[in-house]
């Protein structure tokens, strides 16, 4: 059996339902406020997501910028460097009473000196002759009768380069074949 309550005081009676919507007045401001702090906490979420995109953002810009102007003074070095050996060359042209020997001379010092910035740049010379000829690093131009081994190259026409052991250039040669037989 139920209990029913008493009336006490002339207070009106109040059922347990009563007692439960009284109670649950705390309990829905107590949600409107956990409700507010969600929210701020929310928005607070997003402004810094905001924040963090816009600096991926300015990453990624920079980024590309750095990355253009390292491919656009890439050789900003190199170039200095051969500014030297164009100094050198300009001079030897200027020179009014140059005899050969001087000539000479002052070419092998400018060749010197664009083979010293050759090296430190590892920019390397293929020069291939007598050795087997290799497709990576050689061009063959055509083949002729030799003595030598068959694909072996018997003449340099140009020189090849490397970059950093990059074939920027391969060596221009003539490879040998074998001689025919005579019937």
């Amino acid at each position: 059996m139920q209990e029913i309550p008493e009336i006490t005081n002339g207070e009106p009676f109040s059922s347990p339902a009563d007692d439960r919507q009284s109670d649950g007045a705390a309990p829905a401001s107590d949600l409107e406020e956990r409700l507010k702090q969600a929210e701020l906490a929310a928005q607070e979420h997003h402004d810094a997501w905001l924040r963090s995109r816009a600096e991926c953002d300015n990453v990624r810009k920079r980024s590309q910028t750095e990355i253009a102007n390292a491919h656009k003074f890439a050789v900003e070095n190199f170039a200095s460097e051969l500014l030297a050996v164009k100094d050198s060359l300009e001079a030897a042209l200027a020179s009014d009473n140059a005899t050969v020997e001087s000539l000479r001379s002052g070419v092998e010092l400018t060749l010197r000196q664009l083979k010293s910035v050759f090296d430190k740049f590892s920019l390397r010379e293929i020069n291939p002759a007598g050795q087997k000829f290799d497709p990576h690093q050689h061009q063959a131009i055509s083949t002729v009768e030799a003595d030598a081994e068959p694909n072996t190259v018997v003449q340099v026409l140009q020189k090849g380069y490397l970059l950093h052991d990059r074939v920027i250039r391969p060596a221009l040669v003539t490879v040998a074949k074998p001689k025919a037989v005579e019937s």
